[in-house]
């Protein structure tokens, strides 16, 4: 089973994700990037829905790092995002995020926005 890293501050955010993926997806839930870090030390993901705005380190600033790493660089990345103004967005996109789904989310988009990454 494919697997997904749900990164995400917000708890309703994390379960909402999770319900959605099960039975599709082995998920692991991670509340800040330095836990995705430390997960990815051990687990590579096939994708990562990732939060924009979390404490300590953004989405945005997670991606950056991701991208920097040889053994993360290449996994799909779906920014999870209550924003939906073009500059955050666009920022997202240059970072070479594969896609973004605004929040509050619908489940059954979200599922099919990861379907169209994870082959």
């Amino acid at each position: 089973m494919k697997i997904v890293f749900i990164v995400d501050d917000n708890e309703t955010n994390l379960m909402t994700a999770k319900q959605a993926l099960e039975g599709y997806y082995k998920t692991y839930t991670i509340t800040t990037a330095a836990g995705m870090f430390k997960l990815l030390e051990k687990i590579t993901p096939n994708l990562i829905l990732l939060d924009i705005d979390m404490p300590e380190m953004t989405g945005l600033e997670a991606m950056a790092e991701l991208n920097r790493n040889p053994k993360t660089a290449d996994i799909p990345i779906i920014l999870l995002t209550a924003h939906s103004d073009k500059e955050t967005v666009a920022q997202g996109l240059m970072l070479e995020a594969s896609d973004y789904v605004v929040k509050p989310f619908a489940p059954h988009v979200l599922l099919e926005r990861i379907q169209k990454h994870i082959l």
